[in-house]
């Protein structure tokens, strides 16, 4: 009988959120302050109900119910606790369902966070979220209930979550993931709802600002977690593999990393209002893109759910009506929006404008190399595979233009730029980025890499212009701590993502141009030389798990005689579907890493055993860490939670806030 409440309370749910749809967007059209008020009531009740379905899940997968059908579909009695509760998301079905809570946490944190908005404005974003539900909501209950029966056939134990979701990753990636796609929302929803009231203001962008900046550091975090996941898990030793299904992730991230420099520019500037709006309404797009080729079926991934057509044709409606309705709301509200302020183009607002245009082309690319194969296919002409040497040839000169616009950026004055004064400022950082990207490649490797020199030195052009600049910022200071101290959270936000951006771009290059592998056969006391290790094969132990078998091998690696560590790579077998996986061992480290898989036994005791060295692989994931953290640092400025006052408000926007009151709202706020 549990599983029907959660059943029940999913149908609650939907409920409500078609209430939270209607009636807060009455009450703003009309006037009407109970009917908005009731928008934030809405919205906790909607929380509420989701968060029940979504324990009773939890209770059906930890109490082995396999009464219902996915339970008893991708979970076994000897699964660990823990990967039980990572099964529940780790299906089509479940992993909706944490898609639907997640948004509905969103909605419950813009409405508890809102409360210096102005109330037909809360009005309008939370109904826009609750029409985002309705559709999850009703394509969970239409064709994706997580709690259907077996009855009356219940199998006596379930069929096991697949072994390689079995992992700590599992844990974290997914919500992260979900995070940062559904965090999009609410970008969206403010867009849509300052397009719907008429006030595309620099208010709605300071008001989205924080929440998309939020959402912009779990898509990173998550991308980033996945990225590290498929490194040690699959056993390839690989970080990105250009997968269709990574890159439906990657695109929004792409585009709402241009969105999130707009709407800096929208809200000081009052300019670039139609394109953030645009970039919004794009980043969310692209959120359900990626949903729709994940639970389509059209992609065949390690990282997609099977799905059948109906699902697939459901998503693509609802990915027409918000992305047909939004477009064309905007179509109808956009022309009538004007910017007063001009700027030239040697100006900050310039640099930040081809910097957007860039990660459009970017997004662009990356959409055509994934779509390209489906299209080909629907249309008759035959399997096509678009692969790393499509995506790097074209993205790769793309990120290049994309970092010497962001050295240069932050160093530049808003509305208009002396070159002169803008020179004088980074000529030292320009001049020692090319004398360190010229000079690493004679002291790392055999051989001068021409392509390494040229990484590093945007790499250190991203460094050194952000320390140029922090250097011009306190350089009126009585003392470097006080003119540190003045500086604001979201300038620290945005250095600390630079710096973090040029780690990864030090990471990807290095790792891919020093990476040494070997494939080969190792038998019991065989050695070979690697990048300068020594690795002594000791042969294998058997070892028993909690739902698998495995034979681990030993193998010990040393260094100039002395013994760096002792690896344990794993070749398992688990009990429920006798399914094999490879468990590489790694030995981290900032500067390299040691990576070591088993591959098949051979006779005599041997194995065919992977070797690699990967030297900077860590600073990829380092540099993910330092973006996200400088997102959640930016979004956490104190700014955002205070009043606009009337004299920024009008001189901007030529408003007054009394033009953005309503009945029941006295003030005017930022999320």
């Amino acid at each position: 009988m549990i599983p029907e409440y959660g059943h029940l309370a999913l149908i609650v749910a939907l409920t409500l959120a078609i209430l939270q749809s209607v009636v807060p967007l009455w009450g703003a059209i009309r006037g009407n302050v109970y009917f908005m008020a009731m928008s934030r009531s809405l919205a906790v009740g909607q929380f509420v109900f989701i968060g029940m379905a979504f324990a009773v899940l939890c209770y059906v997968f930890l109490t082995d119910d396999f009464s219902v059908a996915l339970a008893a579909n991708h979970s076994n009695s000897l699964l660990p606790a823990i990967y039980k509760i990572c099964a529940v998301w780790g299906n089509h079905e479940g992993s909706l369902l944490l898609w639907v809570f997640l948004l509905s946490g969103w909605t419950l944190a813009v409405a508890v966070f809102s409360r210096q908005l102005p109330l037909d404005m809360v009005a309008r974003v939370l109904s826009v979220m609750g029409m985002i539900s309705t559709g999850f909501l009703l394509f969970t209950l239409i064709t994706s209930n997580p709690f259907l029966r077996n009855l009356p056939n219940i199998p006596l134990d379930g069929r096991d979550l697949n072994p390689l979701l079995q992992d700590f990753g599992m844990i974290i990636h997914p919500p992260m993931l979900y995070m940062g796609y559904v965090g999009f929302s609410v970008a969206f929803s403010f867009a849509v709802a300052a397009l719907g009231s008429g006030r595309l203001d620099t208010a709605w962008a300071r008001w989205s600002r924080p929440w998309t900046n939020v959402a912009w550091a779990f898509l990173t975090f998550g991308i980033a977690l996945g990225s590290w996941w498929a490194y040690y898990e699959l056993g390839w030793g690989g970080w990105w593999f250009w997968d269709p299904v990574e890159n439906s992730s990657f695109m929004p991230w792409l585009v709402g990393t241009a969105l999130i420099h707009s709407l800096a520019v929208t809200e000081k500037r009052g300019v670039f209002k139609s394109w953030t709006v645009l970039l919004a309404i794009f980043a969310f797009s692209l959120s359900l893109l990626g949903t729709f080729l994940v639970r389509s079926g059209v992609l065949t991934s390690v990282h997609s759910f099977a799905a059948d057509p109906s699902r697939g044709i459901f998503i693509l409606i609802f990915l027409a009506l918000v992305i047909g309705g939004s477009l064309t709301l905007y179509a109808l509200r956009a022309p009538t929006v004007a910017s007063k302020s001009h700027f030239g183009w040697a100006s900050r607002e310039f640099l930040i404008l081809v910097n957007n245009v860039v990660l459009l082309a970017a997004t662009l690319t990356v959409l055509f190399g994934t779509l390209f194969p489906l299209i080909m296919d629907s249309l008759g002409f035959g399997k096509y595979s678009v692969g790393p040497p499509y995506f790097n040839a074209v993205f790769v000169p793309l990120m290049a233009i994309l970092v010497i616009f962001m050295g240069a950026g932050p160093s530049a004055h808003w509305k208009k730029t002396s070159l002169s004064g803008l020179s004088s400022k980074l000529v030292v950082a320009a001049v020692t980025s090319i004398l360190v990207g010229g000079f690493f490649p004679l002291f790392y490797g055999e051989s001068y890499n021409i392509a390494t020199a040229l990484a590093v030195c945007f790499a250190s052009w991203l460094i050194f212009s952000a320390i140029a600049n922090v250097k011009d910022k306190v350089r009126h200071a009585k003392s470097l701590p006080a003119g540190l101290k003045r500086l604001s959270r979201s300038y620290y936000g945005m250095v600390i993502a630079h710096i973090g951006f040029a780690c990864s771009i030090l990471g990807v290059c290095i790792v891919s141009q020093y990476t040494e592998e070997k494939d080969l056969r190792m038998g019991p006391g065989e050695q070979v030389e690697l990048a300068g290790y020594t690795f002594s094969f000791q042969g294998t132990r058997s070892v028993d798990g909690a739902n698998y078998t495995s034979e681990q091998g030993i193998i010990t690696v040393t260094k100039d005689g002395s013994v760096v560590n002792t690896l344990n790579p794993e070749k398992r077998r688990y009990k429920a579907g006798q399914q094999v996986m490879t468990e590489a061992a790694i030995d981290p480290g900032l500067w390299r890493d040691i990576y070591v898989a088993l591959g098949e036994p051979l006779a005599g005791g041997a194995w065919a055993v992977r070797l690699h060295y990967k030297p900077f692989v860590r600073w990829i994931w380092l540099g993910a860490l330092l973006m996200a953290f400088g997102g959640a640092l930016a979004a956490s400025d104190k700014r955002y939670r205070q009043k606009i006052g009337r004299k920024s408000q009008e001189g901007v926007t030529g408003q007054s806030d009394s033009a953005l009151l309503t009945p029941g709202s006295p003030t005017v706020g930022a999320a």
